[in-house]
């Protein structure tokens, strides 16, 4: 019988009797009963063998021990919690430990681990902390080696950065001492098994309908887009949903520091880049893989994210017959966005005059497209804008659709609108170009987003 089961079934209105320190004690007696045979399970048990071994073999092992160690135990414990306890141990050798149910929830797109005792998860938008733990660090450490080996990647003193990705493809970065002062740090982006489509989207409000056509079409017409915004606004989503318009009949080459987009078309060619290796050698940068995907015959070229000087190798892709391109940056803006941009070309080519980058960003970018995490984690699409050109020295825009947010409701919603601004982009002369004709009514009105 389970130690918490063993007190007598209590009378009505007996539990407001029952103190609540002794509850309290009763389930700490628990979980420090766990915590001993888990560990000693761990101690006696050989997890790099067990998990080469056969599955059916390695559980009955398993099983086997954890009943003598429970029976050198004085405090009992129930059928379920034995059950509970033999899941976690399977999860440490075959898994990652305590994240394997935080893994298996649908409902959950990050989780963060800050430390081995404090694991926190976003659902909805919300952050909140849950019950998992490690524990201790070196279990924690154990976890983290696990998932950047599968890849052939390494963490250690001398390399303790990393990125990585599960098998579902979820993104994973890791940082440890010395660099991460309290202990190692763990979060772990999750994608949706199923690709979003713009339907979607649509139904969860980030944009509109027309939003999703206008873009849409402008990915069939070969214009070059920017989806720009911050960490966890939803880029990388949208970059998916973009690339989904991309023909079957084009031959696609995306460039990622850790693979992340799902493309679904039947002809893509996937690069990654690739850190250094003990040595410090062997680095291959995005930079080395943009130039390469040149020489892959590419009808598209889709960058999950620019982040330094392969921004002027993109910018020349897109500007020599490379069009219909797809990419990301971090920015507060579009026109942050260009500023970025050009920060990022000028990393990469110094002696490059700041009219020449800002000619090369105008004539390569025709459609910048701003992602924003609201308060309330939303996500939205906020500003779809056209680069027109240049005046002087300056970069010119316009902005087709929009997001006014009005206010926040007493739950801490927010509100707003989609609106059009009523302005027709230039790029509508390449749309029909391409065959494709705008109805006039798609640059206005509006749409209220309310909870």
């Amino acid at each position: 019988m389970s130690v918490l089961t063993t007190m007598p079934p209590a009378a009505p209105g007996a539990a407001a009797r029952t103190p609540a320190p002794r509850q309290q004690a009763v389930r700490q007696q628990y979980l420090e009963l766990r915590a001993n045979v888990h560990r000693k399970l761990l101690a006696r048990l050989n997890l790099e063998a067990l998990a080469q071994t056969d599955r059916n073999r390695a559980e009955s092992e398993i099983r086997t021990l954890l009943g003598q160690l429970l029976g050198e135990e004085t405090t009992p414990i129930s059928l379920s919690e034995r059950e509970s306890l033999f899941t976690e141990v399977l999860d440490d050798v075959f898994g990652l430990g305590p994240l394997e149910p935080l893994l298996r929830d649908p409902g959950i797109n990050d989780i963060l681990v800050n430390t081995h005792s404090s694991v926190f998860v976003e659902r909805a938008g919300v952050l909140e902390r849950v019950a998992a733990s490690f524990q201790d660090d070196q279990h924690l450490l154990r976890v983290i080696d696990r998932i950047v080996s599968r890849i052939g990647r390494r963490i250690d003193e001398s390399s303790p950065m990393v990125d990585a990705r599960l098998a579902d493809g979820s993104r994973v970065n890791a940082i440890i001492p010395p660099l991460a002062v309290d202990g190692p740090l763990l979060s772990i982006r999750r994608f949706p098994a199923e690709r979003l489509k713009g339907d979607k989207l649509v139904a969860f409000r980030s944009l509109t309908q027309p939003m999703l056509d206008f873009l849409a079409h402008c990915v069939r017409a070969r214009l070059n887009c920017l989806v720009s915004g911050g960490t966890g606004a939803g880029k990388t989503t949208l970059l998916n949903v973009l690339s989904g318009f991309i023909s079957e009949r084009e031959r696609i080459v995306t460039i990622e520091d850790a693979a992340e987009l799902q493309l679904h078309q039947e002809h893509v060619a996937r690069l990654e880049t690739r850190p250094a290796n003990i040595e410090g050698k062997g680095a291959i940068r995005q930079r080395h893989l943009v130039i390469n995907a040149l020489r892959m015959r590419p009808d598209r070229i889709v960058v999950g994210e620019v982040r330094g000087e392969e921004a002027l190798d993109m910018l020349q892709a897109m500007n020599t017959g490379h069009d219909g391109s797809l990419t990301t940056v971090h920015a507060n803006s579009p026109r942050d966005a260009l500023t970025r941009i050009e920060t990022m070309v000028a990393m990469g080519a110094t002696n490059l005059p700041e009219r020449a980058i800002r000619h090369q960003i105008a004539s390569a970018l025709q459609i910048v497209v701003q992602q924003t995490r609201l308060s309330d984690g939303s996500r939205r699409v906020t500003s779809i804008s056209e680069i027109t050109g240049m005046e002087g020295d300056v970069i010119t825009m316009q902005e087709i659709f929009l997001f006014e947010k009005l206010g926040v409701s007493q739950e801490g919603k927010v509100i707003g609108r989609f609106r059009a601004t009523g302005v027709r982009p230039k790029v509508g002369e390449r749309l029909r170009a391409a065959g494709i004709h705008l109805p006039a009514d798609m640059f206005e009105g509006a749409v209220e987003v309310r909870p």
